[in-house]
């Protein structure tokens, strides 16, 4: 796909699993913005692939907050679940290359050997997120036995081989960021899918992951700009990797800055006095939710 020569494509993708918030009205404010300013399109994703934490109710919620900041998108709505065929047969395409192993380990096991190592003098790895690294010696389960655990119904997630996706992929792996990192950076970005460890890619819980679903839908709808906070800027690498993979094109990539709360952190869900409804409640008007979030960069 030529960005140049297309129609300009934004999204905004929210997950039913709480109320929006500031942060998300931003977002979403900033992607329709932009959209509008270049007579492109703007796209709702309701990314709903968490079938344990997502609620009709939820997404009810976004409809109504977006409506009531004034926004218009593009129907019918994309929602995830709808589309686990897809994520599905991604996922079977690269377990036939031999890039993606299935798992075994829940958290805590994985959690008990970083204890482990670290009571030997060593310091395991964490990825940008701060989470564990599943151990890499797991790769190497003899296939024979992790069959007959598949077929036991031993519970299991499919986790991508870092090592080879990235020796496949090879080392000029990079995407051109119009934004900025959460340490200013911006222009061509070296992708750095490693740090990540080996991701996963679906799991019971979730038949398409994050990493795996946001990059499938994507390139099913045609977006040419990803606009996106900056906690998501380190993740683009995995991204990156995945449609590398897949074959798929590029888009563009714009991280933005967060909107913090009151302790300098990060806004979350379960704090319901930044949500857009509890502002609507308090008598806030969309203008008024514009101008608390004129400063954010």
């Amino acid at each position: 796909m030529d960005l140049s020569l297309s129609k300009r494509v934004f999204r905004f993708a929210p997950s039913p699993n709480g109320a929006l918030h500031l942060g998300h009205a931003f977002s979403a404010i900033l992607n329709h913005d932009l959209a509008q300013a270049c007579g492109g399109r703007f796209l709702l994703r309701i990314e709903d692939v968490d079938t344990t934490r997502s609620r009709p109710e939820f997404e009810e919620a976004i409809y109504r907050d977006l409506a009531w900041l004034g926004l218009s998108w593009e129907t019918p709505v994309r929602r995830q679940s709808e589309h686990l065929a897809g994520y599905a047969e991604a996922l079977e395409r690269l377990i036939a290359r031999g890039l993606v192993y299935p798992a075994f380990l829940s958290r805590g096991e994985v959690k008990s050997i970083a204890k482990t190592h670290s009571l030997d003098g060593g310091n395991w790895p964490c990825d940008p997120d701060g989470a564990l690294l599943y151990p890499e010696q797991e790769r190497e389960l003899d296939p024979a036995v992790a069959r007959r655990w598949i077929a036991e119904g031993r519970k299991h997630a499919w986790r991508l081989n870092m090592s080879r996706a990235t020796q496949e992929a090879g080392p000029l792996l990079s995407w051109e960021e119009e934004g900025k990192g959460p340490e200013g950076q911006t222009g061509k970005i070296a992708a750095d899918p490693g740090q990540w460890g080996d991701v996963v890619l679906s799991r019971s819980d979730a038949p398409g992951s994050y990493h795996l679903a946001v990059t499938l839908d994507d390139w099913a709808q045609g977006v040419t700009d990803v606009v996106r906070g900056q906690d998501l800027f380190h993740a683009t690498s995995v991204h990156r990797l995945l449609q590398v993979l897949l074959g798929l094109p590029a888009p563009r990539y714009r991280h933005h800055g967060l909107v913090l709360g009151p302790d300098g952190r990060k806004l979350s869900k379960s704090n319901g006095d930044t949500g857009l409804a509890s502002s609507r409640e308090r008598g806030f008007s969309p203008a008024d939710v514009r101008a608390l979030l004129a400063g954010v960069g």
